[in-house]
């Protein structure tokens, strides 16, 4: 995130603005952020918040935002103002801001990235309107006399929507600064962004926001087979779906080679179909990752949401599934035998994105998140959700070195986030940072190790057995194993311990995979027994004697007879808290 990776300034003032907390350029991005980044092993870099969103800071030619529109003084980064312009917070010259991001763009690509920017598609700022191309504003030639109309670009309110008819009340009559009132809304009003038909929405709702309409009444169902094809023309496609084309397009001329695209699920697919299609015939290679919930009922199919994305024409949905068994087993009683389930899920096992936090979720490092295991429990959690499958994998920036995100920065108080809607900084990662070397010279060694940790994992996880190979799961074959880390009071194994075999037909390669979650206890003298199957899985099963060599942790090597293999299972030792191994198989 902008905002705050480059942020130096030291001062953390609760809803703080612009001059007391400061907030990253992006001239911070420079060439040392960028070499240490690449020599991590990382291809692409998501620049978060870049478009142009409502704001509390005025800068010539954009006055700021009113309070009661705006989540925190910095706004919300996906209550986008002008999806054709990029924020002056991020400029040295606000004026230039453009330029300089086209600068930014231009160092990234010149270390090989491929970068990717926000798109978001359900909904804009109440406040939108494009200085760039005042002709594509959202609203502009809507018909707001009724709820609904397949070319108006918004949902509007009437007398009969429930909250008391005009004006619309927003939440945020007690906050400082605010009366509840919007001066635009005042004679008409919108649907919020999370679909709230109300002339008073809540604190809880999007209410900063409003939701853009794709030719379908969501207040009718999920149907949305009426819409056009993938290829329909621009003349016949609803009037949201083609200025979104024009917003798309503007980006990739810039040279923006991807997108990672809010609430993808709540937009018809039937749109994605022709959107991807279209972007693709502009660059062949731009990246698609969906941020996408299949348990949203306001999801628009009866279907499988994050497989129907991919077969949309999506790089990857959100692997929200796994992210929160894992995070489940240190806060809500979760088993690590509850991730085998989800190993099962069809195309979107492999193609997903695969992530432990991001700008939505806990840091993992919070003392009140996680159950507070500390920032090594990323070690077990990473290593597994990153090793099972060929999916992409994202990282945010501060887990890495383990960034807890401690005490309140602003609009939602002390929650384990870092703020994406207040000016703020990342006293943890800012040691990474070291005054703009970005070397991690002020980091403790517990830090430097982790960091070097993420490094080593990444670069196993370009391997054959990984980018290319198959899965297979072990702990449904060792939950009868009471030498499989089974602790006091369990007459179940696999509650801490997960393991599993990846292997690339092709190479040969092959890797045994094994993760510790638990935060204290060591899992002592383990044995892991081998389906005979398993090993013809990994073309094994004709040899007489089988090799592990570690290359994650160090740790000592094994072998053993195939014989007893299968007879007795191999036996690892033990497993220190939060240990993962990665043993490629000789």
């Amino acid at each position: 995130m902008v905002r705050t990776f480059g942020n130096k300034n030291p001062h953390r003032i609760p809803s703080g603005n612009i001059e007391e907390n400061g907030c990253g350029k992006f001239k911070d991005i420079d060439d040392n952020a960028l070499e240490s980044i690449s020599k991590m092993g990382f291809t692409h870099i998501w620049l978060t918040g870049v478009i142009e969103q409502a704001c509390g800071t005025s800068y010539p030619g954009i006055p700021a935002d009113p309070p009661d529109i705006l989540k925190g003084k910095a706004g919300s980064p996906y209550a986008i103002k002008d999806y054709f312009d990029v924020c002056p917070d991020y400029a040295e010259d606000p004026e230039c801001r453009l330029k300089e991001f086209q600068q930014l763009l231009d160092r990234c690509h010149n270390h090989g990235f491929k970068v990717l920017i926000d798109f978001v598609p359900n909904h804009v700022a109440r406040s939108y309107r494009s200085d760039v191309y005042p002709k594509l504003s959202f609203g502009q030639g809507d018909n707001r006399n009724v709820f609904f109309d397949r070319d108006n670009h918004f949902y509007y309110l009437d007398e009969n929507s429930p909250g008391g008819g005009p004006p619309l009340r927003l939440p945020t009559r007690e906050m400082s600064g605010c009366s509840g009132l919007f001066e635009q809304e005042t004679e008409f009003g919108r649907v919020t962004g999370n679909n709230a038909i109300t002339w008073q929405p809540s604190i809880n709702d999007w209410y900063e926001t409003v939701k853009l309409n794709y030719g379908h009444d969501f207040t009718t169902g999920r149907a949305t087979q009426h819409l056009p094809d993938p290829d329909a023309d621009l003349s016949e496609v609803p009037r949201t779906w083609a200025t979104m084309d024009g917003i798309l397009e503007h980006w990739q001329r810039m040279g923006v080679d991807g997108f990672r695209v809010d609430m993808a699920h709540i937009v018809p697919m039937e749109f994605w179909q022709w959107l991807v299609k279209r972007a693709r015939s502009r660059d062949e290679d731009v990246f698609f990752m969906a941020e996408a919930y299949d348990n949203d009922p306001d999801k628009l199919t009866d279907g499988d949401v994050l497989q129907e994305l991919v077969e949309s024409g999506f790089d990857g949905a959100y692997e929200h599934p796994t992210y929160k068994i894992l995070q489940g087993i240190y806060e809500n009683g979760k088993w690590a035998n509850d991730i085998d389930p989800l190993t099962m899920c069809g195309e979107r096992f492999h193609r997903c994105v695969r992530y432990l936090e991001n700008h939505d979720e806990v840091r993992i490092a919070n003392p009140k998140q996680w159950g507070g295991a500390g920032m090594d429990a990323g070690r077990p959690a990473t290593g597994v959700m990153f090793g099972i499958s060929r999916a992409n994998l994202m990282l945010y920036h501060g887990q890495e070195i383990g960034e807890p995100a401690i005490g309140a920065e602003g609009f939602c108080g002390d929650d384990g986030r870092t703020s994406i809607f207040d000016y703020t900084s990342m006293p943890e990662f800012q040691k990474w940072v070291n005054g703009g070397k970005y070397d991690g010279g002020r980091l403790s060694d517990r830090q430097k190790s982790l960091r070097a940790w993420y490094g080593r994992l990444l670069e196993i996880l370009k391997e054959p057995a990984f980018e290319h190979g198959e899965f297979y799961g072990l702990n449904h074959a060792n939950k009868g194993n009471h030498r499989y880390g089974r602790l006091a009071g369990e007459e179940v194994s696999g509650h801490w311990l997960y393991s599993f075999l990846r292997t690339d037909p092709a190479s040969g390669q092959c890797f045994l995979c094994m993760a510790n979650f638990h935060p204290s206890a060591r899992l002592d003298d383990v044995v892991i027994d081998f389906p005979e199957n398993a090993l013809e899985f990994i073309g094994r099963r004709h040899l007489k004697e089988i090799s592990f060599t570690e290359m994650l942790e160090g740790a000592p090597a094994l072998s053993e007879s195939i014989d007893r293999l299968i007879e007795c299972g191999l036996h690892v030792g033990n497993l220190e808290p939060f240990s993962v191994r990665y043993y490629e198989l000789k």
